[in-house]
């Protein structure tokens, strides 16, 4: 049986304005993240959602997210991405673009740009507030990394 249409009125959609995000979440060097779907702010229970501002030329620490998976959408910038035990791989992404982190990965966000900032919306897959700050023996040159199958071939 399907609630009344009050029901929908006090649990349904909600929106979180751009104003009004909090940046009380865990935060790693380099990065501010704030908040927009939280269970506190919305009643969301599995997914988590926020933004990610990256200041020109700069970048964050190593860190991974422990059990879960992120998704990291490019709104302005150019966003270089590290990853591996010591950051060994490295791949870009502009506007529009989307990234894919796996579970414990440990990974580092680059803005490329040394004259505006990346801006980027990030979900992730539970509402758990993991951050876990990494002190790794970093490469000096990675090694770039292409998406390659049958859509996308070797550039």
């Amino acid at each position: 049986m399907q609630p009344d249409s009050s029901h929908w009125r006090l649990h349904g959609v909600r929106i979180v304005h751009g104003n009004e995000l909090d940046s009380n979440t865990p935060q790693t060097e380099g990065m501010t993240r704030a908040a927009a779907i939280t269970h506190a702010r919305t009643g969301a229970s599995k997914i988590w959602a926020g933004t990610v501002i990256i200041k020109p030329n700069a970048k964050t620490g190593a860190h991974h997210h422990g059990a879960l998976e992120s998704v990291i959408y490019v709104v302005k910038g150019r966003a270089r991405m590290r990853w591996g035990d010591q950051l060994e791989f490295v791949a870009e992404a502009g506007p529009g673009d989307f990234i894919y982190v796996p579970p414990y990965v440990p990974h580092q966000e680059i803005n490329a740009a040394d004259d505006a900032p990346l801006e980027c919306v990030v979900v992730r897959s539970d509402q758990q507030a993991v951050v876990v700050n990494l002190d790794i023996p970093v490469v000096e040159q990675p090694e770039t990394v292409y998406w390659v199958d049958a859509i996308h071939p070797e550039p």
